[in-house]
């Protein structure tokens, strides 16, 4: 896979699908965090356009009894990785994506303001695909090659009792090589 960022904080080799949920970061705010997730629409299920409808705003309600607690919901992520290792991009590096919500890392509240946020296809109880964690490297690598990011961490971290995603069966010793000081403290 070969992975190359433009100006605009957009990925070549990445589908551009742009979701209205997002503002302009803080001025001054380096971004020198990832945060990974984990998401299936409806929980469990893999494909389908759900996930990409949420980001856009665009989901049906009425198309599954899970998605009624979602109405309202206005989120989105830099990035979506699929089972199948394909790449979707839905808001600018440059911008803040409305991924990690009430969050803070390193004592440091807000961390959409300073973190790009990567969804994998996937749920916080079931291990993810060679496929993925292959374009998750790619990603990572370029996104090190724009950002100071220092510090990969999970939804989990960032939100501790709130959330649980990537979970247990996502493989930290994957992306461990990338930071710092190591990744998830998880």
């Amino acid at each position: 896979m070969h992975l190359l960022m433009d100006q605009q904080g957009w990925v070549s080799g990445a589908q551009h699908i742009k979701s209205p949920n997002y503002n302009v970061r803080p001025q001054g705010s380096p971004i020198n965090l990832l945060i990974i997730h984990s998401i299936s629409l409806p929980p469990g299920k893999f494909g389908g356009d759900a996930i990409t409808q949420l980001f856009l705003n665009q989901l049906d309600y009425s198309a599954h009894p899970y998605y009624a607690t979602l109405i309202g919901l206005e989120v989105s992520s830099h990035f979506l990785i699929r089972r199948d290792g394909s790449l979707i991009q839905y808001v600018s590096c440059l911008d803040r994506a409305w991924h990690a919500g009430q969050s803070s890392w390193r004592n440091r509240a807000n961390c959409n303001d300073y973190s790009i946020g990567v969804e994998l296809e996937g749920t916080d109880d079931s291990a993810f695909t060679e496929k993925q964690y292959a374009t998750l490297q790619f990603l990572i690598e370029l996104l090190k090659q724009h950002y100071p990011i220092s510090d990969i961490v999970g939804h989990e971290d960032v939100a501790p009792g709130r959330k649980k995603d990537p979970g247990p069966y996502f493989d930290w010793q994957r992306v461990s090589h990338f930071t710092e000081d190591n990744a998830s403290p998880s």
